[in-house]
C-alpha cells in the first residue's frame, strides 16, 4: 500500500495528479494553476470528454503538459452532497488509475480536511492486494504506486484526522490477510499463532487449546472440531483502554466464528465452490481486525474479542447427524446437520465471554447461513438483536462507514422451529426463515445480555470490486464496528 502525506498545496514538477472536482464547479485552486501551467490542456480535455464532476466519474488526461504524465478527474457530485462515504469511494476510484504510478498528488485544497483525509482513506483502502503467493507475476502487472500526496490547505489538521483512520486501515487490512489465506496455511492453531503479533499494540492475547476447553465444558465447539487432524483453539484478546482513574464498567465484548474451512462435516458440502468455505472463518479475522483497530488508535474503552477456531472435516471420528452434545452453558443440543456447525462453536464461546468477563454487550459475527444471502443478497448483513438501542447504533454506524446492516426480526414462533425431541435443542429448524432460526439458536446463550447477532455471510466477500475493496476479503464489520465504539462507549 502507499504511504499518505499530507502537504500544503504546489503544483507537482512530474507524475500524476488527481483533481477531484464538485458538480459543475469551476477549476480553483491548485486545480486551476496546473492548467495555466499546462496552457488550458485540462480544461480543455475535462471539457472534450464532457466530465461534469458527477458522482463517480473519471476521466484520465494523457500528458497534458508541465511534465505531467497524467490527470485524473475524479467527480464528487453536487457540492452540498459531499460526505465522507463519498469522498473514499472518490480515493478508491482513482487507486486503479495510480497504480501504475511511483508517485501522485491529489489537488484537494477544495476539500475540507476531513474530507481530504477520507479521500486518501478510500486511496489506502482500495490499494490493498493479497499476492504473497504469486510467484511468476510480470512486473509490468505489479502495482508501483509508493506515495501519495494529498495537497491541502490545512495539511496539519487533515494529517491529524487521517491518523486513526490509518490505524483502522491496519485493522482492515489485518483481516483480510486473514481471511484471505488457504485453509492448508491457516489453520485453527496458525490463526492463534498470528493473533500473538496484536501484543505488540497493547493488547493482551491467551490461547486456549482442546485441554483447557474440556476443562470449560466445550463439548459443542468440540464436537465441531472431532474429525479434523487440526485440532482446535480459542483466543481471547483484551484491550484495556479506558483512562485510568476513572470507574471502569464491564468490557465490550466481540465474538467471532473462526471455522478456518468448513466441508460440512459428514452433511458434505457441494464440491463445487467449497473452495470459498475458507473464508467461514470472516467472523473471527473481523474481531482479530477490530481489536487492532481499537489499539491501533489507542480507543478509550476495555474491550475483549474471543473467537472459536475449528476446522470441520468429515472423518471416522467426525461428528455425526443424531449425535447429542452437551453444551458448555449445560444446554444440550441434537446435531441434526453438521453444516450448521458455526452456531455451535458460537455456543460456547458466548457462554465462556459471559462467565469469564460479564460483558456490557455482546456483539458476534459469523458467515452463518447461506439463507441471510437469499434474504438480503451481499448488500446487507443480517442484524439480530435483543436490545433495540444497540441494533439502532449498529446500523447507524455501519451506515456512516458504508457497511449496511438490515435488522432481522427474533420470535417464539421462530424459535420452536429448533425444539428437539430428545434434547434441549436442535441445530437447524428447517428451511423455513433459515437465518432467524440460527439467531434464535445463539440467542439461547446469551442469558439476557444484551447481544447482537450479525450474520456476514453475504457481505465478508465479494466477486466483485467495491468502492473501497477490491475484489476478495472486504473486512466487513471492522470499521462498522470501530465507528460504534468510537460514537457510543469511549470516554
Amino acid at each position: 500500500m502507499p504511504d499518505i502525506a499530507f502537504v500544503k498545496p504546489a503544483l507537482p514538477r512530474a507524475g500524476a495528479m488527481v483533481l477531484p472536482l464538485a458538480e459543475e464547479a469551476p477549476l480553483a485552486g491548485l486545480a486551476k494553476q496546473a492548467d495555466e501551467a499546462t496552457g488550458g490542456a485540462i480544461s480543455r480535455g475535462l471539457e472534450a470528454a464532457k466530465f461534469k464532476g458527477r458522482k463517480g466519474q473519471t476521466t484520465t488526461l494523457w500528458a497534458p503538459g508541465a511534465g505531467l504524465t497524467k490527470v485524473i478527474a475524479i467527480g464528487l457530485g453536487k457540492p452540498a452532497d459531499i460526505a465522507a462515504t463519498g469522498a473514499e469511494a472518490a480515493g478508491g476510484a482513482i487507486a486503479g488509475p495510480l497504480a501504475q504510478e511511483r508517485e501522485a498528488v491529489v489537488a484537494a485544497d477544495g476539500l475540507e480536511p476531513a474530507f481530504a483525509a477520507s479521500l486518501a482513506m478510500g486511496v489506502l483502502l482500495k490499494s490493498y492486494r493479497f499476492d504473497r503467493y504469486r510467484t511468476t507475476e510480470k512486473e509490468e502487472d505489479k502495482p508501483k504506486l509508493e506515495r501519495v500526496a494529498v495537497a491541502v490547505s490545512d495539511a496539519a489538521k487533515a494529517k491529524a484526522a487521517f491518523a486513526p483512520m490509518q490505524a483502522v486501515a491496519d485493522g482492515v487490512f489485518v483481516t483480510r490477510d486473514l481471511v484471505s489465506e488457504p485453509a492448508n496455511v491457516l489453520t485453527p492453531a496458525e490463526c492463534a499463532e498470528r493473533c500473538k503479533a496484536l501484543t505488540k499494540l497493547g493488547v493482551e492475547v491467551e490461547i486456549l487449546g482442546p485441554k483447557e476447553m474440556r476443562k470449560h465444558g466445550f463439548g459443542a465447539l468440540l464436537g465441531v472440531a472431532q474429525g479434523s487432524a487440526n485440532e482446535p483453539r480459542m483466543v481471547v484478546m483484551k484491550w484495556n483502554g479506558a483512562p485510568k482513574g476513572k470507574k471502569v464498567g464491564k468490557p465490550l465484548a466481540f465474538i467471532g466464528k473462526g471455522v478456518t474451512f468448513d466441508t460440512g462435516g459428514i452433511s458434505i458440502k457441494p464440491a463445487g465452490g467449497m473452495e470459498d468455505m475458507k473464508w467461514d472463518m470472516a467472523g473471527a479475522g473481523t474481531v482479530v481486525g477490530l481489536m487492532a483497530a481499537l489499539a491501533g488508535r489507542k480507543a478509550k474503552a476495555d474491550v475483549v474479542g474471543i473467537i472459536g477456531l475449528v476446522e470441520n472435516m468429515p472423518s471416522g471420528t467426525a461428528q455425526r447427524p443424531g449425535d447429542v452434545v452437551t453444551t458448555a452453558s449445560g444446554q444440550t443440543v441434537e446435531v441434526i446437520n453438521t453444516d450448521a456447525e458455526g452456531r455451535l462453536v458460537l455456543a460456547d464461546v458466548i457462554h465462556y465471554c459471559i462467565e469469564q468477563h460479564d460483558p456490557r454487550f455482546m456483539v458476534d459475527l459469523a458467515t452463518l447461513t447461506g439463507a441471510i444471502i437469499i434474504a438480503l443478497g451481499h448488500e446487507h448483513a443480517g442484524l439480530f438483536s435483543n436490545d433495540d438501542t444497540l441494533a439502532q447504533r449498529i446500523e447507524a454506524a455501519g451506515k456512516a462507514v458504508g457497511e449496511a446492516a438490515w435488522r432481522m426480526p427474533l420470535g417464539d414462533a421462530y424459535d420452536k422451529q429448533i425444539k428437539s425431541d430428545i434434547a434441549d435443542m436442535k441445530n437447524v429448524g428447517g428451511r423455513p426463515g433459515g437465518s432467524i432460526t440460527a439467531a434464535q439458536f445463539i440467542q439461547r446463550f446469551v442469558q439476557g445480555k444484551t447481544w447482537a447477532h450479525l450474520d456476514i455471510a453475504g457481505t465478508a466477500w465479494s466477486t466483485k470490486d467495491l468502492p473501497t475493496a477490491p475484489k476478495g476479503a472486504t473486512a466487513y464489520g471492522v470499521r462498522m464496528l470501530d465507528r460504534l465504539v468510537a460514537e457510543h462507549y469511549e470516554g
